[in-house]
Protein backbone atom coordinates (compact mmCIF):
# COMPACT_ATOMS: atom_id res chain seq x y z
CA UNK A 1 0.00 0.00 0.00
CA UNK A 2 2.86 2.67 0.40
CA UNK A 3 4.46 1.57 -2.63
CA UNK A 4 1.08 2.48 -4.00
CA UNK A 5 0.74 5.95 -2.31
CA UNK A 6 4.21 6.54 -3.10
CA UNK A 7 3.96 6.02 -6.65
CA UNK A 8 0.81 8.12 -6.77
CA UNK A 9 2.96 10.68 -4.61
CA UNK A 10 5.50 11.11 -8.01
CA UNK A 11 2.34 11.21 -10.12
CA UNK A 12 0.55 13.70 -8.43
CA UNK A 13 4.07 16.01 -8.64
CA UNK A 14 4.56 15.14 -12.28
CA UNK A 15 0.87 16.64 -13.25
CA UNK A 16 1.74 19.65 -10.33
CA UNK A 17 5.37 19.99 -12.48
CA UNK A 18 3.40 19.61 -16.33
CA UNK A 19 1.03 22.44 -14.88
CA UNK A 20 3.37 24.25 -13.93
CA UNK A 21 5.44 24.52 -17.01
CA UNK A 22 1.65 24.86 -18.90
CA UNK A 23 1.17 28.01 -16.99
CA UNK A 24 4.62 29.33 -17.59
CA UNK A 25 4.31 28.80 -21.14
CA UNK A 26 1.08 30.90 -20.84
CA UNK A 27 2.43 33.66 -19.09
CA UNK A 28 5.41 33.85 -21.72
CA UNK A 29 2.91 34.07 -24.47
CA UNK A 30 0.75 36.49 -23.10
CA UNK A 31 4.02 38.35 -22.27
CA UNK A 32 5.37 38.46 -26.10
CA UNK A 33 1.82 39.44 -27.21
CA UNK A 34 1.31 42.31 -24.08
CA UNK A 35 4.94 43.26 -25.88
CA UNK A 36 4.06 43.02 -29.42
CA UNK A 37 0.87 44.86 -28.14
CA UNK A 38 2.71 47.64 -26.94
CA UNK A 39 5.04 48.13 -29.72
CA UNK A 40 2.39 48.32 -32.47
CA UNK A 41 0.35 51.30 -29.45
CA UNK A 42 3.58 53.28 -29.43
CA UNK A 43 4.21 52.87 -33.37
CA UNK A 44 0.67 54.28 -33.75
CA UNK A 45 0.81 56.79 -31.74
CA UNK A 46 4.10 58.16 -33.12
CA UNK A 47 2.25 57.83 -36.85
CA UNK A 48 -0.62 59.51 -35.30
CA UNK A 49 1.63 62.64 -33.87
CA UNK A 50 3.18 62.81 -37.13
CA UNK A 51 -0.18 62.83 -39.10
CA UNK A 52 -1.29 65.50 -36.59
CA UNK A 53 1.81 67.63 -37.07
CA UNK A 54 1.00 67.56 -40.60
CA UNK A 55 -2.44 68.64 -40.48
CA UNK A 56 -1.67 71.37 -37.83
CA UNK A 57 1.04 72.44 -40.97
CA UNK A 58 -1.62 72.19 -43.75
CA UNK A 59 -4.14 73.79 -41.76
CA UNK A 60 -1.82 76.91 -40.81
CA UNK A 61 -1.07 76.98 -44.77
CA UNK A 62 -4.60 77.04 -45.32
CA UNK A 63 -5.47 79.88 -42.50
CA UNK A 64 -2.29 81.84 -44.38
CA UNK A 65 -4.08 81.20 -47.92
CA UNK A 66 -7.47 82.24 -46.93
CA UNK A 67 -6.50 85.87 -45.21
CA UNK A 68 -4.05 86.80 -48.00
CA UNK A 69 -7.84 86.18 -50.40
CA UNK A 70 -9.65 88.05 -47.84
CA UNK A 71 -7.08 90.84 -48.12
CA UNK A 72 -7.18 90.61 -51.37
CA UNK A 73 -11.28 90.98 -51.69
CA UNK A 74 -11.01 93.77 -49.49
CA UNK A 75 -8.82 95.69 -51.76
CA UNK A 76 -10.35 94.81 -55.03
CA UNK A 77 -13.68 95.96 -52.97
CA UNK A 78 -12.78 98.79 -52.14
CA UNK A 79 -11.13 99.50 -55.82
CA UNK A 80 -14.58 98.61 -57.58
CA UNK A 81 -16.18 102.29 -56.39
CA UNK A 82 -13.76 103.95 -58.20
CA UNK A 83 -14.43 101.97 -61.61
CA UNK A 84 -17.01 103.68 -63.15
CA UNK A 85 -20.23 101.53 -63.97
CA UNK A 86 -21.14 100.57 -67.78
CA UNK A 87 -24.02 102.42 -68.23
CA UNK A 88 -22.01 105.54 -67.36
CA UNK A 89 -19.62 104.89 -69.93
CA UNK A 90 -22.49 103.89 -72.46
CA UNK A 91 -23.60 107.43 -71.72
CA UNK A 92 -19.88 108.98 -72.31
CA UNK A 93 -19.49 107.55 -75.16
CA UNK A 94 -23.23 108.67 -76.57
CA UNK A 95 -22.00 112.01 -75.34
CA UNK A 96 -18.59 111.69 -77.45
CA UNK A 97 -20.03 110.54 -80.82
CA UNK A 98 -22.78 113.48 -80.85
CA UNK A 99 -19.52 115.90 -79.85
CA UNK A 100 -17.14 115.31 -82.10
CA UNK A 101 -15.51 118.49 -83.70
CA UNK A 102 -13.16 117.18 -85.87
CA UNK A 103 -15.32 114.61 -87.44
CA UNK A 104 -18.01 117.70 -88.35
CA UNK A 105 -14.78 119.73 -89.88
CA UNK A 106 -14.16 116.80 -92.19
CA UNK A 107 -17.79 116.68 -93.50
CA UNK A 108 -17.27 120.55 -94.16
CA UNK A 109 -14.39 120.17 -95.93
CA UNK A 110 -15.49 117.34 -98.31
CA UNK A 111 -18.49 119.17 -99.61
Amino acid sequence: MMEEQGGGDWQFLNDIQVRIRDLEEKHRTLKDRILLIGQNLIEMKEKNDEDLLEIKKNLELMRRSIERLTSFLEVASSEFSKFARKEDLEILSKQARMFQPLELRKKRFKK
